[in-house]
């Protein structure tokens, strides 16, 4: 069968691949165009299992905002190369799969693989990743992601996409939302997230096994210089309330303005708008960390 330029281009355009790939898989189908298909997502399995033992330390933070501001979406996709991180085809592919976990109920990479892509049910998101790694010719996989939809969300990319922040806050009044102070607190947020990398939003909330070993730290270094064990025991509460105040948002020094913490910023915010505001949570996503 003569196999046409038409032909190819119906089937590039249908799977991304290569033009002589796609030619080369219309010859060995006789030119059907569905067996073609197969054809080609089966050589791209091949290629993408080939190509799954490789480091894939680079990559691009995705994030996504639903026009109301009250669903957002970041992900981490990564690569082995800065390269290709920066080509069209992974961008997109990162853009993809910000726009597929928006609507999806999968909570991890497995799950979200195995989904049916939202704007085409005839590809699975693991299909589209595999036609990715045929085409680039790197390992690549989806590290990560996070969706937030209990509150109004705003985002952050730096670094060119290797660093991206995704905040969430609560306000009961859907017009401060859309108040002009309150975006600006949201954006300040943001940057301050992705500068001082906070552990949590409260003391309360940093992970046990992380404030007990920072205690028994600071227990040992009273005790080598010689201080008594009871001793040591008291001079550990300022230097935890140290840590804290560098490790907690609302107890951290804004970056912008260290003469003011978060909590500070916060409250003239409430004074601003007439209303309380909280930050419920934040995501922070720093490629290769």
């Amino acid at each position: 069968m003569n196999i046409t330029s038409q032909m190819v281009k119906e089937l590039r355009d249908k799977t991304n691949a290569g033009m002589m790939d796609c030619k080369k898989a219309l010859t060995e189908t006789s030119g059907d165009m569905e067996k073609a298909i197969d054809l080609l997502r089966q050589k791209g399995l091949a290629v993408a299992q080939k190509r799954a033992g490789r480091a894939t330390s680079e990559g691009l933070v995705e994030t996504l905002i639903q026009a109301d501001g009250k669903l957002g979406v970041m992900v981490e996709v990564n690569c082995e190369t800065d390269f290709v991180a920066k080509s069209d085809a992974f961008i997109e592919f990162a853009k993809n799969v910000a726009l597929h976990v928006a609507e999806s109920g999968a909570t991890s990479p497995a799950e979200l693989m195995a989904e049916k892509f939202v704007k085409n049910p005839a590809l699975s998101i693991q299909d589209m990743l595999n036609e990715l790694v045929a085409k680039l010719g790197e390992n690549s996989g989806v590290k990560r992601f996070v969706k937030f939809n209990e509150g109004v969300v705003e985002t952050y990319i730096h670094a060119g996409g290797k660093l991206g922040v995704m905040v969430e806050l609560s306000c009961a009044n859907d017009a401060v939302a859309k108040n002009p102070a309150f975006s600006e607190f949201a954006k300040n947020i943001c940057m301050h997230v992705a500068a001082a990398n906070p552990v949590s939003i409260r003391r309360e909330e940093v992970p046990a096994d992380l404030a007990e070993r920072e205690r028994n730290i600071f227990i040992q270094q009273a005790i080598d210089s010689g201080k008594p064990a009871n001793i040591a025991e008291k001079m550990v509460g300022g230097k935890m309330d140290r840590f804290f105040a560098e490790s907690c948002l609302l107890e951290q020094k804004f970056v912008k303005n260290p003469d003011i913490s978060i909590q500070d910023l916060l409250k003239e915010l409430a004074a601003k708008v007439g209303e309380e505001i909280s930050i419920k949570r934040f995501a922070r996503f720093q490629v290769g960390a």
